[in-house]
């Protein structure tokens, strides 16, 4: 019998497209405003945005499980760790009134140790859809 394939979640695509046409709006805001201070501040936005918009460019896919274990792609790298070395947990907080979703993958066992937090934009999907997924995975 064949190992289940792969499973991945990105940020949507819409997401990046979004990031990258506000940053590139920014720029072009800032480089024809007379206002020295306000260019200075538009600047700093269109690069903030503009790095947002490489980050989920470049981190797809930003979270890849299989029967060996999970794995976690940044901006400069990819994190592999077993399913021994994990212990992937649900947590809900409330801020501002708004309960929110993300998954801790908490890599404490590992060598270095590491905590990664992803939300649902990290994910493009519903946090709890995902930790249900990856823990049948794990199993």
């Amino acid at each position: 019998m064949t190992p289940p394939p792969a499973k991945t979640w990105s940020p949507q695509p819409a997401v990046a497209i979004l990031a990258w046409a506000l940053a590139l709006a920014a720029g072009a805001w800032a480089a024809l405003i007379g206002d020295p201070p306000g260019r200075v501040l538009l600047g700093a936005v269109a690069l903030l945005l503009a790095l947002a918009a490489l980050f989920t460019t470049v981190a797809r896919p930003r979270l890849t499980a299989d029967q060996q274990g999970i794995a976690v792609r940044g901006l400069v790298g990819t994190r592999r760790w077993t399913w021994a070395e994990v212990n992937v947990r649900m947590v809900r907080t409330r801020r501002l009134g708004r309960d929110t979703a993300t998954i801790e993958v908490d890599a404490e066992n590992a060598d270095p140790p590491a905590l990664v937090v992803l939300g649902r934009l990290d994910l493009g999907a519903d946090p709890e859809d995902v930790v249900d997924e990856l823990l049948a995975l794990r199993t």
